[in-house]
């Protein structure tokens, strides 16, 4: 979708990049290498969003750190399409608001570092039916064109791994917030403060 609106190729994984997780930071060398394009293409289109404001830049020693302008009045919507892009949308409609008892849905790996690999983790807080998840995994999977790797997890098994995910930079992109737990609240605003 995002394609038939801006032509750059390296403008939309800059997008991607920096709009899928705002706490993502990157600096010229490292966006070039991991896009595989050379460092003049990559800087053109990191002028163009920091000259238009969708880009912050921070002087760290003799580099400049990029990230997105979560201040800037685009921001919500460009995330929006970003999100939509990446199949997010998707995932959080057909799989997290279907199962029913689902309290917590956050993405880990190369999706919450803004990376569209094609394979999206996802790991799932609740009580889950396997065999219907795998249904609607097999249907978000049609729908996105991106396979979906789901992780189900009790309370239990998040707190034992929080710290592995917090350190991975985990992306929440759904919470029913259970207002009545505290301490659940307070496990998953941990994990959430990572991204947001």
């Amino acid at each position: 979708m995002i394609d038939t609106l801006i032509t750059s190729k390296t403008r939309i994984k800059l997008l991607l990049k920096f709009f899928l997780n705002p706490d993502v930071r990157g600096h010229l060398r490292g966006l070039a290498d991991e896009f595989g394009e050379s460092t003049n293409a990559v800087r053109t289109e990191l002028n163009r969003l920091a000259e238009a404001g969708l880009l912050l830049v921070a002087d760290e020693g003799r580099r400049k750190l990029y990230g997105a302008n979560s201040a800037h009045p685009l921001f919500p919507e460009i995330r929006s399409i970003v999100a939509k892009t990446m199949g997010m949308d998707q995932v959080v409609e057909h799989v997290v608001r279907r199962l029913g008892n689902v309290e917590l849905a956050f993405v880990t790996g190369d999706y919450a570092r803004g990376r569209d690999s094609g394979l999206i983790d996802l790991v799932l807080v609740g009580d889950v039916e396997t065999t219907y998840l795998q249904d609607l995994v097999a249907r978000v999977e049609t729908l996105t064109e991106r396979k979906l790797r789901p992780l189900v997890l009790s309370r239990g098994e998040l707190e034992r791994l929080q710290e592995k995910f917090v350190a991975e930079g985990a992306l929440v992109i759904w919470s029913d917030g259970h207002a009545g737990d505290p301490s659940f609240v307070d496990l998953t605003q941990e994990v959430r403060s990572s991204c947001s």
